[in-house]
C-alpha cells in the first residue's frame, strides 16, 4: 500500500507574523554599535540615517569631515553635507569652536545618541578610575579640585566672551521665553555674534534673525537651534555711507580778446578788460 502524501502547507509557526519583516536575531559580543530607535527609524533622508549610524560605529577622534565621509560614501559633498546639516538641526550633531591652551582656535564635533541627553554642555569626561581600596595605614585621597563652572562660579570661557555679544543672546529670551540659554550656551555662541556686530549688524537685527520664523516645537537645544541659524545665515552686507558731495567750484571762464588793446582776460562773453573799462570811466589803470 502507497503512503499517502498530504500537499497541505505546513503550519506556520506560532507568534511569527503573516507579512512584512522577520528579523533573525544572532546575539553579538563584538563590533557592534547601538542605535536608538528614533535615530534610525527617522522620517526623512536615507543618507542622513546612514550617516549618523556610521559615525556612531566611528571611534572617538575619527574624522567626520565632509571630505573624509565622502571617501567613505559614494554620495557627493551636496547630500553629505545636507546629512549632516539635518542631524545637527535634529540635535545628534553639534560642532563647537574650541580654543586651545595655545590660542589656536579649533572646530570639535560631537555626537549624541539622544539629542539632549547631555544635562549641562560640557564636553564629554573620562570616567574616573576606581580608587584603590584603602588601607588602614594609608593616608586619605585629597579631594579632587571641582571643573570650573560645576560649583556655581562661571565659566573662565564666559570671561573672555564680548559682553555686547553675550548681552543680546541672554535677551532672547525676552522675546521668546524657550531661548533661555546657561552661560556656557552663551560664551559659546558670542563669538559667532560677535562677527556679526564686527560686520555692522546692529542688535536689533540680530534678535530678528534668531527668532523670527522658530518653529512651534524644538528638536534639538535652545543653542543648537541657534548655532544653526548663526552658521547658516549669511552675513548681511551693511549699506555703504554716501559719498560726500563734490566740493562746488566755481566755472571757469573762458579767455576772451579785449576789444581795446586785444588784451586776453578771462570773461564769459566778450568785451573790454579791466584796465580798458577804468580807463573808460576816468580811473587810473590796475598796476
Amino acid at each position: 500500500m502507497d503512503d499517502s502524501q498530504s500537499n497541505a502547507r505546513l503550519r506556520a509557526e506560532a507568534g511569527l507574523p503573516t507579512s512584512g519583516v522577520i528579523h533573525v536575531h544572532t546575539r553579538l559580543t563584538a563590533d557592534f554599535t547601538v542605535i536608538s530607535n528614533a535615530l534610525a527609524q527617522r522620517r526623512g533622508s536615507a543618507v542622513t540615517i546612514g550617516v549618523a549610524a556610521y559615525i556612531s560605529s566611528l571611534p572617538d577622534g575619527s574624522p567626520v569631515s565632509i571630505a573624509a565621509l565622502c571617501e567613505h560614501f559614494s554620495e557627493g559633498e551636496i547630500l553629505i553635507s545636507r546629512a549632516l546639516r539635518e542631524l545637527e538641526a535634529a540635535g545628534h550633531l553639534e560642532r563647537r569652536r574650541e580654543r586651545t591652551p595655545t590660542g589656536q582656535v579649533r572646530t570639535r564635533t560631537y555626537f549624541y545618541d539622544v539629542p539632549g541627553d547631555t544635562s549641562d554642555d560640557e564636553p564629554p569626561k573620562p570616567p574616573r578610575p576606581r580608587p584603590a581600596p584603602r588601607q588602614e595605614s594609608a593616608a586619605p585621597a585629597p579631594t579632587p579640585a571641582p571643573t570650573p563652572g560645576e560649583s556655581g562660579s562661571p565659566a573662565p570661557a564666559l570671561a573672555d566672551a564680548n559682553p555686547e555679544a553675550v548681552a543680546v543672546l541672554t535677551a532672547l529670551r525676552r522675546i521668546d521665553p524657550r531661548l533661555v540659554l546657561s552661560a556656557q550656551e552663551a560664551a559659546r555662541l558670542a563669538p559667532a555674534v560677535a562677527e556679526w556686530l564686527a560686520a555692522g549688524v546692529g542688535p536689533r537685527e540680530i534678535t530678528e534673525l534668531l527668532t523670527t520664523g522658530l518653529p512651534d516645537r524644538f528638536r534639538a537645544r535652545p543653542a543648537s537651534v541657534l548655532a544653526f541659524r548663526l552658521r547658516e545665515t549669511p552675513l548681511s552686507v551693511p549699506p555703504r555711507a554716501p559719498l560726500p558731495a563734490p566740493d562746488e567750484r566755481p566755472a571757469v571762464l573762458p579767455f576772451q580778446t579785449c576789444d581795446g588793446c586785444e588784451r586776453a582776460f578771462r570773461a564769459p562773453e566778450p568785451g573790454h578788460c579791466g584796465d580798458c573799462r577804468r580807463r573808460a570811466s576816468g580811473l587810473p589803470a590796475a598796476a
